[in-house]
């Protein structure tokens, strides 16, 4: 059963109102995990619909309902190798669905992205650049052509940038389109959370580093590829040890970034419109019920939902998720 638990809002400038209630209310849903992560609202065709989100420390995808109901929709998610004690987060990260609804998946461990498709079976998109393996795929998104984007920090190898595993010597953002991958930026440290803007004309890309906090807003050109990246918003000198990690956006083009702190929601062009502060610091989120305006949470070892004024840009179509 839902619980409703405490939450305070920094209301910095008065566009926030139309976007958070004057009283907002966020729910734990369910407790207990590892560490939850890559939330997606995947089961809509489905009645009431459902949420997959991850668990990459136990190497787990579940799937919560909407009618409470918890249960394991993939184990292993991201590694079934005989080190896998050796990893902290061998498991599933990002999760998002295709244009044709079909599920994606950054698998940590095996350090790939892989489709999962009707019949349960796996294509893999990704999983070398120039023939070096990648680091541990952590965030992605698909544009509306098809083309996937996705973030590589080292954050899935036991001992991240120290790894003796770890073979390419940067951290990069990649988009795989027509069955190739290229690589489009490896000015971060440590990419992680990744959005659009809602025309796409924009790229945003969190980047998890103590020492620069920043979400990083790249132009997309006509090919697909990226223009130079600019300092969006710099979030280094806030207080929180965390960094930067998931990036939501709404229809009306506002981002809810994971911060320093809490929950931050900025503007479009850039202003800091307030933070949300959950009872657990939310690391990612996804946007689900049939409106749209609910945002789930994945918060450390929770998951939550908060309902807001606003729908959120929502990927895929109908989902062709495998039976249970």
């Amino acid at each position: 059963m839902p619980q409703e638990v405490n939450v305070d809002v920094l209301r910095l400038d008065p566009a926030i109102d139309s976007i958070v209630p004057a009283n907002p209310k966020i729910f734990k849903l369910a407790e207990g995990f590892r560490f939850t992560e890559g939330p997606i609202w995947a089961d809509s065709a489905n009645p009431g619909g459902a949420l997959l989100f991850s668990d990459p420390n136990a190497n787990t995808i579940y799937r919560y309902s909407h009618d409470g109901n918890l249960s394991i929709f993939r184990n292993p998610s991201g590694y079934d190798g005989a080190d896998i004690a050796e990893y902290g987060q061998p498991g599933s990260n990002g999760l998002t669905l295709d244009p044709q609804g079909r599920l994606t998946i950054n698998e940590h461990g095996n350090r790939r992205v892989t489709r999962l498709d009707a019949d349960g079976a796996l294509t893999v998109l990704a999983d070398r650049y120039e023939g070096k393996r990648l680091n541990s795929p952590n965030d992605l998104v698909y544009k509306s052509d098809g083309a996937l984007y996705f973030t590589d920090p080292p954050f899935g190898l036991p001992r991240f940038d120290k790894d003796p595993r770890k073979e390419l010597p940067f951290s990069g953002v990649f988009r795989v389109s027509d069955g190739r991958v290229d690589l489009l930026s490896r000015d971060l440290t440590g990419p992680n959370g990744i959005a659009f803007s809602p025309d796409e004309r924009f790229l945003y890309v969190g980047n998890w580093d103590e020492k620069k906090k920043v979400v990083m807003r790249y132009p997309v050109l006509a090919d697909g590829t990226l223009g130079a990246g600019t300092v969006f918003f710099d979030m280094t000198g806030a207080a929180g040890e965390e960094a930067i990690d998931g990036i939501k956006v709404d229809i009306e083009g506002n981002l809810y970034v994971s911060g320093p702190g809490g929950l931050w929601i900025l503007s479009s062009a850039g202003k800091h419109l307030g933070t949300v502060f959950a009872p657990r610091h939310p690391h990612n989120m996804a946007w689900g019920d049939s409106d749209g305006k609910t945002l789930y949470l994945a918060a450390e070892s929770g998951l939550y939902r908060m309902r807001l004024d606003i729908a959120g840009v929502r990927p895929g179509a109908q989902p062709r998720l495998p039976p249970q």
